[in-house]
């Protein structure tokens, strides 16, 4: 199962809400997600809540996100200022010989 994190609109007309979700790709536009992983307001351009620490355990454990989906955890992570979070992408760096022999000694 390929799990694909994308949005949902909700709302009223002329006044978007998006909710951020957890679902199957092969699911419909509509179909029950796994999980809710935030809400935004487009009008306002804010966060109404955001759950990025599941958002990158999931993408940690082979879910897509949609194009959309990573501007906006890009955009939450730059308001959150100094992110106790890391990049999605980024990979951890293992020690060089070098390295690990100093913290042996």
């Amino acid at each position: 199962m390929s799990v694909s994190i994308r949005m949902v609109r909700y709302g009223k007309k002329n006044a978007p809400m998006y909710r951020i979700i957890a679902i199957d790709k092969r699911r419909a536009y509509r179909a029950e997600c796994l999980d809710t992983l935030g809400t935004y307001n487009p009008v306002t351009g804010k966060f109404v809540n955001f759950h990025a620490v599941r958002i990158a355990a999931l993408v940690k454990k082979g879910a897509q996100m949609s194009d959309t989906v990573a501007k906006l955890y890009r955009k939450h992570q730059k308001s959150a200022g100094s992110s106790i979070i890391a990049p999605i992408t980024s990979v951890p760096k293992e020690p060089t010989t070098s390295e690990a022999v100093k913290s042996e000694a």
